[in-house]
């Protein structure tokens, strides 16, 4: 390859580069910096947090501090096993946006629960995860 095939290849190669970074850098702006399981929530703040819930107790809540995201449309999706069980869509109005949305939980539906948050792309900011079953541990 002559030398100027290989300064071709290298400002390709720097573009590429750049290109990703920036997106990276894009994705990286918005923030999840707080964001847990609780059992209820006043004045829009958790009251506690829950790692594992007894499935004799049939709701719990999940709270999200977002930052940065200004503008944009926020995703809490609820996923049981792996599959999708509902999305709550939040319209984010200021830099920093306390969100939180809650599902009713089905004795029968025993196992790993999660909440991926992600922004309007889908891209995933925080994923959070407690376990539905035998008994309640709260931090």
């Amino acid at each position: 390859m002559d030398i100027l095939s290989k300064n071709i290849v290298i400002m390709t190669m720097i573009v590429l580069a750049a290109g990703a970074t920036s997106l990276a850098q894009e994705n990286l702006s918005g923030q999840v910096p707080r964001a847990q399981f609780t059992s209820a929530i006043i004045d829009r703040e958790p009251i506690d947090s829950v790692l594992m819930l007894k499935n004799d107790i049939g709701k719990i809540y999940y709270f999200s501090e977002l930052v940065n995201l200004k503008g944009k449309q926020v995703i809490h999706r609820w996923e049981y096993k792996g599959k999708m069980m509902a999305e709550v869509k939040f319209t984010v109005t200021s830099n920093r946006w306390r969100a939180y949305s809650s599902k009713i939980l089905s004795p029968q539906l025993t196992g790993e629960w999660s909440v991926v948050v992600t922004d309007e792309t889908g891209w995933p900011l925080k994923t959070s995860l407690f376990e539905y079953g035998e008994k309640t541990i709260l931090e």
